[in-house]
């Protein structure tokens, strides 16, 4: 598949503990628009402790349906209620 995130391969990313621990899908995506980083979130935690930094290549590694929404612009979320859905993107103001 073709990169087309709008940050590189290596560059950090968030990703929950669950996600990577414990193989939860990840069902939210955040594309922050004060720095354009990325979060991708298993939906079960809001708590800081549960957030790992890896790569955005490492994050996509654990679901390619993320190369769906590369082009999501910043201060977007997407999200599902699970792997079999379609991401869905709305803006958001604040983030």
């Amino acid at each position: 598949m073709t990169w087309s995130f709008d940050q590189d391969k290596n560059v950090a990313a968030l990703i929950t503990k669950q996600v990577v621990d414990q193989g939860l899908p990840i069902l939210q995506v955040i594309h922050y628009s004060d720095d354009h980083s990325w979060a991708f979130m298993c939906g079960t935690t809001s708590n800081p402790s549960d957030t790992l930094v890896i790569s955005m290549e490492q994050a996509v590694s654990f679901d390619v349906s993320l190369y769906e929404i590369a082009t999501m612009p910043p201060g977007c979320i997407a999200s599902r209620n699970s792997v079999k859905e379609s991401w869905v993107c709305e803006k958001i103001d604040d983030i």
